[in-house]
C-alpha cells in the first residue's frame, strides 16, 4: 500500500473519488487493524497499542484507546501524549487529524475530516473532499461531541457534551451547543484549584 500516493489523492482538499481501488484498500486495511485491537480490548488483553502505532502516523506516550475504536485510514492521524480516548470514537482521517497532549475524548465523539459532495450526481460518484482537524493540547471533549471538517480546537477550550462543531473554536473558553458556539472563557479559579489546596 503506497501511503503517500493516497494521501496526494485526499490530502489536497479537493474531491477525489472515495471508491477507488488504493483508497478502498487503504480503508479495508484500517477496518481489520481497528477490528483487531479491539478485540484486544474487549477481550481483557490489554491496550495494545503497537496495532495503532503501526496503523498511524505518530502516536506519543501513556495513549489509552477505549474499545470499539474506528478510524478511515489511520494513516492521517498523529497523537500526542497523555491523551485518553473514551469508547466508541470514531475519526474519519481522510485528511489530517491532529491531536494534542493531554487531551480527554469522552465516549460517542466523532471527528469527521471528510465530507461527501454536495452535487447529487458527483456524490452518487462517490464525490469526497476532506480537510484537516486540530485539536491543540489539553483540551476536553464531552460525551457525543462531533467535529466537523477544518476545524481547529484552540488548546485548553472545553466542548460541551453533545456538541456539533462545525467553526474553529477559540483557546481557553467552555463551548456548546448544536452549532457549537462559546458560552464563556475558561475563568482563571477553574485552573487554579491544585495551587489553592
Amino acid at each position: 500500500m503506497n501511503i503517500e500516493k493516497i494521501k496526494a489523492i485526499t490530502n489536497t482538499g479537493k474531491m477525489y473519488d472515495d471508491a477507488a481501488p488504493d483508497v478502498a484498500a487503504a480503508r479495508d486495511h484500517a477496518l481489520a487493524e481497528c477490528r483487531r485491537y479491539n478485540a484486544k480490548v474487549n477481550a481483557n488483553e490489554g491496550y495494545d497499542m503497537s496495532i495503532l502505532k503501526t496503523l498511524f502516523h505518530e502516536v506519543g506516550e501513556n495513549v489509552y484507546i477505549e474499545s470499539n475504536f474506528r478510524c478511515e485510514f489511520g494513516f492521517n492521524i498523529s497523537i500526542g501524549s497523555e491523551v485518553y480516548i473514551n469508547h466508541d470514537m470514531i475519526i474519519l482521517d481522510c485528511n489530517e487529524v491532529k491531536i494534542g497532549n493531554d487531551v480527554y475524548i469522552g465516549p460517542r465523539a466523532g471527528l469527521y475530516a471528510a465530507n461527501h459532495a454536495e452535487d447529487p450526481f458527483e456524490r452518487a460518484d462517490k464525490g469526497v473532499y476532506a480537510k484537516p482537524i486540530i485539536l491543540q493540547d489539553r483540551v476536553w471533549l464531552g460525551g457525543d461531541v462531533k467535529i466537523t471538517q477544518g476545524v481547529t480546537i484552540g488548546e485548553n477550550s472545553i466542548i460541551g457534551a453533545g456538541s456539533v462543531v462545525t467553526k474553529d473554536i477559540p483557546p481557553n473558553v467552555i463551548a456548546a451547543g448544536n452549532p457549537c458556539k462559546v458560552i464563556r472563557p475558561i475563568r482563571f479559579s477553574d485552573i487554579q484549584w491544585k495551587r489553592q489546596q
